[in-house]
């Protein structure tokens, strides 16, 4: 199987200082890899760096082959990388269906558009309930599911999700990993960063292991769940 993601030797730096060292894993077409790591271990940052937020300073990002790392954020959605972040960021004074239409911005043809909301809508049932109802008005779980659907409005060729399921109640933590599960199942190709790790590695094809900007441990989920470090560090055993 041919990575459509590839990270090679990445090193990303904030005031100077190294957080990102030397990573490097790859992400399959069609498969769920996660990222896992405690907080501030660098796995949002290197999300950030794939998208041409936070620029790396080293190594390649590859896509599709092509190394992206020195591209506008923008050059990169288009390419068909959509990156969904912890903030959800949001326009809380506009509706359900306006936040999640923007999501399709770089989509010219009015009926895919419609398409692809109709598509979010399905996934998503209580965002038609509440399509006119202002973001800002909405449940934390209602938002992340916005946030979710409005990165899939682009037909993104691989969405990366950064602490989908954070500050949720566990119903709702449960519901926004069922919907991952079910966007594996469809086949998408989905990058991963969560702290719900027993939960996140179910549902992941393979696994990263982040420990101070560095690559400490990777491997299939079931060989990583009977890790003694990854017991030891995420799962209190």
């Amino acid at each position: 199987m041919k990575p459509i993601l590839q990270i090679e030797d990445l090193w990303v730096r904030y005031s100077g200082l190294p957080v990102i060292q030397g990573v490097s894993f790859d992400v399959n077409e069609g498969e769920t890899a996660c990222i896992l790591g405690s907080n501030g271990a660098g796995k949002s940052t290197i999300l950030k760096a794939i998208m041409g937020a936070q620029r790396a300073f080293q190594g390649k990002i590859l896509f599709e082959g092509n190394d992206i790392r020195t591209l506008p954020t923008e050059a990169i959605v288009r390419l068909g990388v959509t990156y969904v972040p912890e903030e959800k960021m949001l326009f809380g004074p506009m509706t359900v269906e306006e936040n999640l239409l923007i999501g399709a911005y770089i989509i010219d043809d009015e009926a895919k558009k419609q398409e692809n909301l109709e598509y979010v809508f399905n996934l998503f049932p209580r965002l038609e309930e509440r399509k006119t109802q202002l973001a800002n008005t909405l449940s934390g779980g209602e938002q992340q599911m916005v946030a979710i659907g409005r990165g899939l409005m682009s037909n993104p060729k691989i969405l990366m999700l950064d602490e989908p399921s954070l500050g949720l109640a566990p119903v709702l933590v449960d519901e926004v990993l069922d919907t991952v599960k079910r966007l594996k199942e469809e086949k998408k190709t989905i990058l991963l960063v969560e702290q719900n790790v027993r939960e996140t590695l179910e549902i992941s094809d393979k696994g990263y292991v982040i420990q101070t900007g560095k690559v400490v441990t990777e491997g299939r989920p079931q060989d990583l769940l009977q890790s003694p470090e990854v017991q030891k560090a995420f799962l209190g055993m």
